[in-house]
């Protein structure tokens, strides 16, 4: 990627959240371009850099020397100036149950374009609301990167749940030789549906009743339903996870655990997700949607189908836009699919 363009970039973060601000770095760390983020989260009941923001804010810093001014808890202003991207077998604790993958996201796309092959250990939680659970990562979003190009690995060492945190998510990343565009219009044969219930330090039942929920709404045998205990967790925590896959893509559908939500809320907020994601015909589902903008830009252009296009997504585009030399394009198809196409 060049890095001949020194101007800094200015970046209202009012309307996005920490998406936002994770893009921007990424962007920042393969671009070179420095930026400056004004109102980080300014629309959130709590503005401003919360721990996992910061997390990735420093770790984006160390994996390329960057100069940073703001990196403060409460922090709504940040200026980024990035160097050179380092390969290294790096460390980072977010510190609290804040997101392992999204920094694992954020650090991806800089050491794909480092010289050498690079390790990453990042502790935290591994199963969060608003965020994408480990098994999203590994069997949902890089074995899509995998056929783009990209030699990575995830690996689980042990869960973690808001708000313990405590769990460890290990990364083995290899440069990327050369960019494959995306073309992902069709899923291809469908292969299995599973659902799994990872379960911690809370009452049996609750898991139970999780899995005869879900098993009820999507007319699916309870002994589809794999329950695991992850008693080696630091805290108590629970995530229902439901998917599909096909022969070209793969699609999870998660509910979280949360104080004051029923078991059976979680799990038919999980179970409609995968339900809606199998009444389209579109084979990028919404999170993954939102989560691939960044590297088909980075690849040069593609094209992928899904079926519906969130605010965060079209932020997301707008962002990928003012650092790199891409439009995104949108269309209906028809029957609910969108076509999204980069170029």
């Amino acid at each position: 990627m060049s890095k001949t363009n020194t101007s800094i970039l200015s970046i209202s973060g009012e309307s996005g959240g920490g998406q936002l601000l994770r893009s921007s770095l990424s962007l920042a760390l393969v671009t070179g371009r420095a930026f400056r983020m004004t109102n980080i989260r300014g629309k959130r009941p709590k503005p401003g850099l919360m721990r996992q923001h910061l997390t990735c804010v420093k770790a984006a810093a160390e994996v390329c020397g960057a100069e940073v001014e703001g990196a403060e808890m409460g922090s709504t202003e940040l200026v980024f100036q990035p160097g050179q991207i380092t390969a290294g077998d790096y460390r980072f604790a977010i510190g609290s149950g804040g997101s392992t993958t999204l920094v694992l996201q954020t650090l991806l796309p800089a050491l794909l374009h480092a010289e050498a092959s690079s390790t990453l250990r990042i502790e935290g939680g591994t199963h969060n609301p608003m965020a994408p659970p480990f098994e999203f990562i590994e069997q949902c979003f890089l074995p899509v990167l995998r056929r783009m190009g990209v030699n990575a690995t995830v690996t689980l060492e042990r869960p973690g749940f808001m708000q313990a945190g405590g769990g460890v998510l290990t990364a083995e990343i290899s440069p990327i030789k050369k960019w494959k565009k995306l073309k992902l219009t069709e899923r291809g044969e469908l292969a299995e549906t599973f659902g799994r219930v990872l379960h911690a330090h809370l009452p049996g039942e609750i898991a139970k009743r999780e899995i005869v929920t879900a098993a009820k709404l999507l007319e699916w045998p309870e002994n589809q339903f794999d329950l695991r205990y992850a008693n080696e967790s630091t805290g108590p925590g629970n995530a229902i996870l439901i998917g599909a896959r096909f022969a070209k893509v793969c699609e999870i559908s998660t509910g979280i655990a949360q104080l004051g939500k029923s078991a059976e809320a979680v799990a038919m907020g999980a179970a409609k997700g995968l339900r809606s994601y199998l009444a389209s015909m579109a084979p990028v589902g919404l999170h993954l949607a939102d989560q691939l903008l960044l590297p088909m830009a980075l690849a040069g252009g593609g094209v992928f189908h899904t079926f519906t296009i969130t605010d965060h997504a079209r932020t997301n585009m707008a962002l990928v836009e003012q650092f790199l030399p891409v439009k995104f394009g949108l269309s209906e198809l028809g029957s609910g699919v969108k076509r999204v196409l980069c170029g």
